[in-house]
């Protein structure tokens, strides 16, 4: 692994989707053994089903992503009806091929993500995002924090969907 701050960035968001993270498991695992059903499903009042979430952290990460390249973040917590960015998209009709493309679509985006951070110049960790009022050392760390948060409502909706609650 390089010196570099944003290899070491890199480095966390690769352990979060498919790595070994020091918390526990990887998104990668997190999502193993779960049905198409069992990932639509609302077993926990008022909590997202974790395809929900699913989606949601794959549309952030890409997000992410495309501000390397200049993009503005798209408006939040209210954003603007002309953007095609959807904060929480809706689930398709879920059979096991769609649950299985909506894992790999994910995954590839962590991937995709933390291959861009990786090449992403540390000089310009200070830059401030387009669209935004904070740089993007504090942006890297803002994804890698909500992916974990996401993830850890992810295992409960998961206990409670594969109880049958």
């Amino acid at each position: 692994m390089s010196n570099s701050e944003t290899s070491r960035i890199a480095d966390q968001i690769r352990r979060i989707f498919e790595g070994d993270p020091w918390h526990g498991d990887p998104l990668s695992k997190i999502l193993e053994g779960i049905t198409a059903e069992q990932a639509s499903a609302h077993p926990v009042a008022g909590a997202h089903s974790v395809w929900e979430l699913l989606l949601h952290v794959e549309g952030w990460t890409r997000v992410v992503a495309d501000t390397i390249d200049g993009r503005p973040m798209p408006g939040w917590p209210t954003p603007d009806p002309a953007e095609d960015f959807k904060d929480w998209p809706a689930v398709p009709t879920p059979t096991p091929e769609a649950w299985q493309a909506a894992v790999a679509s994910l995954l590839a985006a962590g991937k995709k993500l933390a291959d861009r951070v990786a090449e992403f110049p540390d000089a310009r960790l200070a830059e401030i995002v387009p669209g935004r009022k904070y740089n993007f050392y504090y942006l890297f760390h803002g994804i890698l924090q909500h992916s974990l948060y996401h993830g850890g409502q992810m295992v409960i909706v998961k206990k409670a969907a594969q109880a049958g609650r």
